[in-house]
């Protein structure tokens, strides 16, 4: 019988639970402030802590145990984690149980924000492999198998791979080839598909967990009904430390893990056994069709996959051939009460959800009444703006372990080429670095930063008057 082990557990804990003398301190939901009671207060009997018969994530025995299980089976994994503080504490874990410090990693140049994170924690050596370019689309796409073995010939010492698949803008590539090559090498293969929990779906794109990664971390938050900070660890072979890799989510999660998280994770994977062939196989029609009715208005396009890459099918990139933004596509979107998930200079992309579209005609009202306001536009003069001329394989202008013993200084982001990054400097999202914490600073990455800047990009790392730190180390 399909059922969700830890959420049955907390329903009918919430039924027996007559007087709490236990955190947190809102006892139940019985003190919590008024204004908001009646909004919060379904959900607040869940929100416990390690009682008897709920079990403990740290040290699973019971019913977090037996979810996590039925989570490895349904996904045909070794075995499953639950994540509380999201992908990012996940993607921490894998780097943490995976490798020592100084070791020599390769690392997908267009990774998250966490993944550097979690590389300086480790302490260890990031290799950089740059990536392909979708040159409509303007985003990086994923890592070709001669960069691999490029780096591998320069530095064949390499302990292992973190790939970034599929891409924030769901362009997927097989990485069999690239695993195969990197564990011949002795290499681990370390996956962030924080956009992929829902692959693996009839139809639906392969997880990179059954296409020869060792470990995958998923954000089922991003796709599946889990609360947010919801994610997934997916172990799929024996090259990975268990024990290391439990001691590593203990270092990275929180003491106090939310049940109402967990709770939701569970039932994610409840929902997705539950999902039914014709449900699908509607979500893939609502998909297909609203792409179609993009496709169709004048002045807007939709990407398409590359070749040697697949679209995850509940990502809609969209951008115009008229001399306007995504930020500002994006802007009059929200205004019209449609909020899209990113923006960048030339793209808006819409996440579908897992599940029927609500109001569809409205929908394609709002988006038709800005296909017609585009026609007052100029034409586009695309010019190019990606860092090309970069070697395809690079490093950090400094070490982990160097860049700790030196002082930081402000300096104008326009005026700091050659100077070494004392911080990120990070669009916002998709949090990906455009200078990474180490790196050179280039008149390339200046010339992209003011670009962005002045089509209404938001950043991470730098002040409003455009102030970065770097380090004193001359």
């Amino acid at each position: 019988m399909k059922y969700a082990p830890l959420y049955e557990a907390l329903m009918n804990h919430s039924l027996t639970n007559k007087w709490s003398f236990h955190v947190p301190g809102h006892k139940n939901g019985h003190i919590f402030e008024e204004k908001a009671r009646a909004r919060f207060q379904s959900v607040l009997p869940f929100d416990v802590t390690e009682l008897s018969g709920l079990d403990d994530l740290h040290h699973p025995e019971g019913v977090i145990l037996e979810a996590q299980e039925l989570l490895a089976s349904y996904s045909k994994v070794k075995k499953s984690f639950f994540l509380v503080n999201g992908s990012t504490c996940g993607n921490h874990a894998m780097i943490l149980s995976s490798f020592y410090n100084d070791d020599i990693v390769l690392v997908q140049r267009n990774c998250h924000k966490s993944v550097l994170n979690g590389l300086e924690l480790a302490g260890v050596t990031p290799i950089f492999l740059h990536t392909e370019m979708d040159e409509e689309g303007g985003y990086p796409l994923g890592v070709h198998l001669q960069t691999v073995k490029q780096a591998v010939e320069m530095y064949p010492n390499v302990k292992g791979i973190i790939l970034t698949n599929p891409t924030y803008y769901g362009m997927q590539q097989d990485i069999q080839e690239v695993a195969d090559f990197m564990h011949s090498v002795g290499g681990v293969v370390l996956v962030d598909e924080a956009h992929g929990a829902h692959f693996g779906l009839k139809d639906m794109p392969i997880s990179s967990i059954h296409k020869g990664a060792d470990m995958v971390v998923q954000s089922a938050h991003k796709t599946l009904p889990a609360l947010t900070m919801g994610a997934y660890l997916h172990v799929n072979s024996e090259r990975v430390d268990i024990h290391r890799l439990k001691h590593a989510l203990q270092l990275v999660q929180s003491s106090s893990p939310s049940y109402l998280i967990m709770a939701s994770l569970d039932l994610s994977r409840l929902y997705l056994e539950n999902l039914s062939s014709d449900e699908i196989k509607c979500i893939l029609s609502q998909s297909e069709e609203l792409r179609m009715y993009i496709e169709s208005l004048p002045h807007l396009k939709v990407m398409k996959a590359p070749d040697r890459y697949q679209l995850d099918p509940l990502k809609i990139t969209v951008q115009s051939d008229r001399e306007i933004s995504g930020y500002e596509l994006q802007e009059f979107f929200e205004k019209e009460g449609l909020y899209t998930e990113l923006a960048d200079d030339r793209n808006v992309l819409f996440v579908l959800p897992l599940g029927p579209l609500n109001d569809t005609k409205d929908l394609q009202k709002v988006i038709k009444k800005k296909s017609d306001q585009l026609a007052r536009y100029d034409t586009r003069q695309r010019t190019d703006q990606s860092l090309k001329g970069l070697s395809p394989v690079s490093r950090l202008a400094l070490s982990y372990r160097e860049m700790r013993g030196l002082q930081a200084k402000p300096k104008s982001m326009m005026d700091s080429e050659g100077q070494v990054a004392a911080e990120a400097v990070i669009p916002y999202p998709p949090g990906i670095p455009l200078v990474a914490k180490g790196e050179q600073i280039t008149s390339k990455h200046i010339d992209e930063y003011s670009s962005l800047k002045k089509k209404g990009a938001r950043f991470q790392g730098i002040t409003e008057d455009h102030l970065i730190y770097v380090f004193d180390h001359r």
